[in-house]
Order: C-alpha cells, then sequence, then structure tokens
C-alpha cells in the first residue's frame, strides 16, 4: 500500500510538467530557436552580392550603434504614434465599453457582435479600405472642404494622422473586450451606493468605475501599444516618407535591401524597448489584477 501510495505522490508531482511539455517544446521550437538566430544575425557582417548575400558571425555590436543613430526618428515616430494610437483608443473605447455593460441589456450581444464583425475581414483589406476613404478624391475630403474643416490643398492621406487613425482602427478591438471584461465584472450595487451617498456622477466615475476598470484599461494598452509600434501596414498605405515606421525600415532591410544584420539589429532594439517597457509595467504596477 505504502509503494502504491508513493507511486501516486510522484505521478502527482510529475503530471505538472507533463501537462506543460507541449507549450514549453513549442516556445522552444517556434521562439526560442528564432529568437537565437535572429539575435546571431544582429552581429553577424554580410559579404557578397545582394542577390546572395553571406553571412558571418563576428560579434559585431556596431550594428546596433549604426542602425540606432541611423534610424533614431523612425524609431521615436513609432513609439510616438503607438502611444497616440492607445490614447485614442482608450478615449473612443471606454464610452462603448461602458454602454455593453451597463446600459445594452438584451441587446449586448448583438453590440458585441457588431463591434467584432469588422474585424473578421483581414488587417489588409481594412486598411485599403481606410486609403479608399482618405482618398484626396474620396468623399470624406469632399464633405471636410465643403463645411471648410479641411484647409486649402489640404490632405487626410499620407498624413500621420491617417496612419495614427489607421493603428487607432485597427487595434481598437483589443481595447474595447479588456474593458468590456473588466466593466461587466463591477457590481451595479456599488455605483449605486456611491450615488446613495450623493456622490456625483464623475466623482461615481473617478472613485468607482474607474479604478474597478483599471485591469481591462492597463491589459488593453498593452495590447493596443506592442503591436501598434511595431506595425508597418498603416504607416505603407496611409502615410508617406515622412510618416516611415520602424517596422517599414525592418521590412524594407529584410527583403528589399537585404542587409540582414541590420534589420535583425533594428529587430532587436525594437523588442528590447518593447520588453524594457513592459517590465516598468510589471514592477510599477503590478500584473496581479489583469486576471
Amino acid at each position: 500500500m505504502a509503494d502504491v501510495a508513493d507511486s501516486g505522490r510522484q505521478r502527482s508531482r510529475i503530471a505538472p510538467y507533463l501537462m506543460i511539455l507541449p507549450a514549453m517544446v513549442y516556445l522552444a521550437v517556434f521562439f526560442v530557436v528564432p529568437f537565437v538566430s535572429l539575435a546571431r544575425t544582429s552581429l553577424s557582417t554580410t559579404s557578397g552580392s545582394i542577390f546572395l548575400p553571406t553571412l558571418t558571425f563576428s560579434w559585431d555590436f556596431a550594428n546596433y550603434s549604426e542602425v540606432f543613430g541611423k534610424y533614431q526618428d523612425q524609431i521615436l515616430r513609432s513609439f510616438g504614434y503607438a502611444a497616440t494610437a492607445t490614447v485614442l483608443c482608450m478615449l473612443l473605447s471606454f464610452p462603448l465599453a461602458y454602454v455593453i455593460a451597463f446600459k445594452a441589456g438584451r441587446f449586448k450581444n448583438l453590440i458585441l457582435g457588431l463591434v467584432i464583425l469588422p474585424f473578421f475581414v483581414t488587417f489588409l483589406i481594412r486598411t485599403i479600405a481606410w486609403k479608399t476613404i482618405l482618398a484626396d478624391d474620396g468623399w470624406l475630403v469632399d464633405a471636410l472642404d465643403a463645411i471648410g474643416l479641411l484647409p486649402a490643398e489640404g490632405r487626410l492621406l499620407s498624413t500621420s494622422w491617417a496612419v495614427i487613425g489607421g493603428l487607432t482602427y485597427n487595434w481598437i478591438i483589443f481595447m474595447i473586450l479588456p474593458l468590456y471584461v473588466s466593466l461587466e465584472k463591477i457590481e451595479p450595487r456599488l455605483i449605486e451606493a456611491a450615488r446613495d451617498l450623493y456622490s456625483s456622477n464623475a466623482r461615481s466615475f473617478t472613485k468607482v468605475i474607474l479604478p474597478l476598470s483599471m485591469p481591462g484599461l492597463l491589459a488593453g494598452s498593452l495590447l493596443v501599444f506592442i503591436p501598434a509600434a511595431g506595425d508597418f501596414i498603416n504607416a505603407e498605405y496611409l502615410g508617406s516618407t515622412q510618416t516611415t515606421m520602424i517596422g517599414n525600415v525592418i521590412q524594407q532591410q529584410f527583403l528589399v535591401v537585404k542587409d540582414y544584420p541590420a534589420a535583425a539589429a533594428l529587430s532587436m532594439v525594437l523588442m528590447g524597448i518593447i520588453l524594457a517597457g513592459v517590465l516598468l509595467y510589471t514592477t510599477t504596477l503590478g500584473t496581479e489584477e489583469l486576471v
């Protein structure tokens, strides 16, 4: 009996490791190995022709200083666009998520479905659709020009705001859903109690709703900011040479110039900055409530 009990305890200790083994193997094959390869490429030098480049690992840290100095504007622009889009997503998503959580009633699932429906269309098609909407000969420019909201020779396409608008639209779903989940968890009686204590709507929002919805707000911020910082589709189709983001540079270096060390170094710099931001978030704000 003792042997059977010991065997059972041993199996119970091993079981958790066996359960996570497939996930660990997946991460090792599809994350760790490519990451090591990318890091190795970023420290290499190239030789040969552009059509058949040869990589030589040489611990060339100059790749990092060179690309950071050369593409500093694109790096700063990428994070500036991503931060602006994140703030816009917050401002647009909070009222919508609040209405769905507290005011939609039996239409809640219908509104959620309508919110999610456009995102069944591929990312690229949605961006090209915005290019059509913002085109110089499009109806939106004509309408804004007719009511005097667009300056003479003004345009919407190929501007910074077009890129930021595209980022906001394409990633807003990742702000709406976490916010909705957090707001739905709030007990309505807490809001009623605040009003019974003669709290104004604004004070109820700042003292009850906003603090309790903060986990969704913080999670949504990360889910929007991280992919937006590395995006290149919106800048490619909605922007110009003056709105190039770091993702565009990485794509060009990999696929056109074929300067693989520079592209890999830029990718590592981008990942490093994002990782530092996430670590700063986790140490200062914590993640215990993001569940």
